[in-house]
């Protein structure tokens, strides 16, 4: 087992880790890190123990622990960030494209400046990036996102009231089908199983293998099927109690359950 720290960077929501085995360090502390995309100041935001297995592939390189001196360049670095953010979407009206930029990120070395957009066609930025380069003498990255990206850089709340999971502790997307929301039958109105980002809500994942499990040999609604007394149509179903109502010939109403055990 080894001692990793979760990493929040600012104006940025990628978390990353560390290990911290060797350091005296504790929750709010900043740390220099060294990631696939450049340097940056980081934040800890959770200490834990993981197997060394799980998270080798995962962990990013401490520099040091940050300093005062550290922190007034981070801070001189979020401002020129924010506006070059503005400075950007300037010039996106400029150049007619067709983007909508979500933020923008300047490394702690100051050699690359990222943006975030997103757009529904490709396009063509290299007038933009040209410019932006000129402007700000450093490496200029743009960096197209999609929709589930966006909700998590931006955040909201989710029909539940509560922040959205992609931005309170999701890292990555796992896939999600309408087959999961019918399983749990949902209703599939649109309103009811997108989120906010236009999609399948991330959540109908989270009790999916649950709804598979308790299913087995639940008849589904509408079907037909023989009771103790009588045959009949199935009118609805309770898939957590193993329970399923039939109405039957004469317009009675009965109550079946499932009696064997779900292992």
């Amino acid at each position: 087992m080894i001692k990793v720290a979760e990493l929040k960077l600012d104006l940025y929501d990628t978390k990353y880790y560390a290990q911290i085995n060797n350091y005296k360090v504790k929750l709010n502390d900043s740390l220099i890190i060294e990631t696939n995309i450049g340097t940056f100041l980081a934040k800890i935001i959770a200490i834990k123990k993981y197997n060394k297995s799980k998270v080798n592939n995962n962990l990013c390189k401490i520099i040091r622990i940050a300093n005062d001196k550290d922190k007034k360049i981070h801070k001189k670095n979020n401002i020129i960030s924010q506006q070059a953010f503005i400075k950007c979407r300037e010039l996106i009206k400029k150049y007619n494209l067709n983007m909508n930029l979500i933020n923008s990120i300047y490394t702690f070395d100051r050699k690359q400046l990222i943006f975030k957009f997103t757009s529904d066609e490709r396009v063509d930025f290299r007038n933009l990036a040209k410019e932006l380069a000129n402007i700000y003498k450093t490496r200029i990255e743009l960096r197209q996102i999609g929709v589930r990206d966006k909700a998590k850089e931006i955040g909201g709340c989710g029909q539940c009231g509560q922040e959205l999971c992609c931005k309170r502790f999701l890292n990555d997307f796992n896939s999600v089908s309408i087959n999961m929301a019918k399983n749990q039958n949902i209703a599939l109105n649109p309103n009811k199983i997108n989120g906010i980002c236009g999609r399948l809500l991330c959540c109908l994942k989270y009790e999916d293998d649950c709804y598979k499990k308790y299913r087995k040999n639940m008849p589904s609604l509408g079907k037909t099927v023989k009771t103790e007394e009588g045959t009949g149509k199935v009118v609805n179903v309770d898939i957590l109690k193993r329970k399923y109502w039939v109405e039957i010939e004469d317009n009675r109403v009965i109550e079946c359950i499932l009696d064997e055990s779900i292992k």
